[in-house]
């Protein structure tokens, strides 16, 4: 028997702004929440413009390293910590989730957020990584981080600012986020 060959998909968009987002998607965590902050971004083109209508998903660890197995991501109660978010983009290609930082998965590990990239043109949707700033020795450890062109790895650092971390995606061009490719996909 032959094997087939693969074929392109559609592209994964632009229907997100009526299909995907539901009640409390961004909000991981309510805001006012003690260590509630948020993590936020901007969704940038190949040509350097925003993208309104671009789609993040996060998955993350809680805030003690432990790996979060709770139902109730897609219907809200307001108090169970489930580790994952959607966050559709605006005019402005901006988008913002309330949360709370991950801690690290295990002695040593690097904490980071798991990142998902939906968007108009793509023909399937992009992986990458935010990793949390301030522990060096965790970050210069990380296998994966490590992996990457040390001229690159900061496309995969989430930034302390005044709301809590910035973690701006570029799909293409210059300073391209680094992108993950996982067996099977």
């Amino acid at each position: 028997m032959s094997a087939l060959t693969p074929t392109p998909g559609q592209t994964v968009g632009p229907f997100f702004h009526y299909a995907l987002p539901y009640d409390g998607d961004r909000e991981i965590v309510p805001p006012g929440t003690a260590g509630a902050i948020q993590l936020h971004g901007t969704v940038y083109d190949g040509a350097g413009a925003p993208i309104p209508d671009a789609l993040i998903e996060i998955w993350q660890a809680a805030h003690d390293g432990t790996v979060v197995q709770q139902p109730g991501s897609l219907r809200r109660d307001g108090w169970t910590f489930t580790g994952f978010g959607r966050a559709s983009t605006r005019r402005d290609g901006t988008y913002s989730l309330s949360t709370l930082v991950p801690g690290p998965t295990e002695e040593g590990a690097a904490a980071f957020f798991a990142v998902t990239v939906f968007a108009r043109g793509l023909t399937n949707r992009l992986f990458t990584r935010a990793y949390v700033p301030g522990d060096d020795a965790a970050l210069a450890a990380d296998r994966l981080l490590g992996s990457v062109d040390e001229d690159r790895r900061g496309t995969l650092l989430a930034v302390e600012d005044a709301q809590g971390l910035r973690f701006d995606i570029r799909l293409q061009g210059a300073d391209e986020t680094v992108f993950l490719r996982f067996p099977g996909h």
